[in-house]
């Protein structure tokens, strides 16, 4: 993007808060956010989002920046350990930052099927038979995380278990493109124009 993207402006608030209110009105429990050291910016626009309750939001600043989506997500795990008393009933879901159009009905389905009897099992929504965002891994597959060698990636996980993939073309409308991420100006651009993310 060449500038801080999950900070630009966006319907009147900063990309990432869009994608915040998602996860609020999805029913999850704790947001946790992964920020890099000296990324000042983003911490403000998530502190404010916090001190307005718009979401329970844990902030996680790691010594070293994670280089990866794996680094990041092992120190959020390590805090959930750290703070919180998670069982083999609890799962946690994953997504990236830069989705102002995350469904929370989405998120909602992967965590009612997690509670109705899939709790040992990966869950990833799918519309028109994509795979996207956010995937659900049972609290159980956490300490996998910490076996990934330094060269391998999250796939990792999910290629040794089975993942039940979870239809959510009901959910959202053609027009809503939940599964969109914003990596480029162009995307930024297009998406200020087709408008549909997150209030």
């Amino acid at each position: 993007m060449g500038r801080p993207k999950l900070v630009l402006p966006l319907g009147g608030r900063a990309l990432v808060r869009h994608t915040i209110e998602a996860w609020r009105r999805s029913g999850v429990e704790r947001t946790i956010v992964v920020v890099r050291p000296g990324d000042e910016a983003l911490l403000a626009v998530l502190r404010e989002a916090e001190a307005n309750r718009q979401n329970k939001v844990d902030i996680v600043v790691p010594e070293i920046a994670p280089p990866d989506m794996k680094e990041s997500l092992k120190a959020a795990v390590a805090h959930v350990e750290g703070c919180y008393e998670p069982g083999l009933e609890d799962a946690f879901l994953v997504a990236p930052a830069d989705m102002p159009r995350l469904s929370a009905a989405i998120v909602g389905r992967l965590i009612g099927q997690h509670r109705d009897g899939g709790k040992q099992e990966i869950l990833a929504p799918t519309i028109a038979g994509r795979r996207g965002h956010p995937v659900l891994f049972p609290w159980g597959l956490a300490a996998e995380l910490f076996e990934i060698g330094e060269s391998e990636g999250l796939n990792v996980v999910v290629e040794r278990h089975e993942v039940h993939l979870v239809s959510c073309d009901d959910l959202v409308a053609a027009t809503e493109k939940p599964f969109a991420d914003v990596d480029t100006p162009e995307e930024y651009e297009r998406l200020m124009k087709e408008g549909n993310f997150n209030a």
